[in-house]
């Protein structure tokens, strides 16, 4: 019950990531000012945190849509292993998110 509530939510947040980024893409085709405006907010501390969630959410919702996908193909509904299923796709979730930003940051020379 958990995961399709998260499910949902992230679904959410992926609509809501999607509006921040054609904010950040029409803020960059506007030019300096609205770029600097949208920038600043996105690599303040408070963006940071937002976008490691919008990450976070795209990152569960691909797992669970793939977890529902084996469903759909009859698999997994024990209980058991529905409940398995589950902790794994938060976990895995969690963990690729880390590797994303991990790797963005590695790359932008933070680390």
């Amino acid at each position: 019950m958990a995961t399709s509530i998260l499910h949902r939510a992230s679904g959410v947040a992926l609509g809501a990531g999607a509006l921040w980024l054609a904010w950040w893409l029409i803020a960059a085709a506007s030019g300096d000012e609205a770029f600097e405006c949208v920038q600043g907010f996105s690599t303040s501390p408070i963006g940071m945190i937002l976008l490691f969630g919008v990450t976070l959410a795209l990152m569960f919702h691909l797992l669970n849509g793939i977890r529902h996908l084996v469903w759909d193909l009859g698999h997994g509904f024990e209980v058991k292993t529905a409940t398995t299923s589950g902790w794994t796709v938060i976990i895995l979730a969690v963990v690729l998110a880390l590797v994303a930003w991990g790797i963005g940051l590695s790359m932008m020379g933070a680390f």
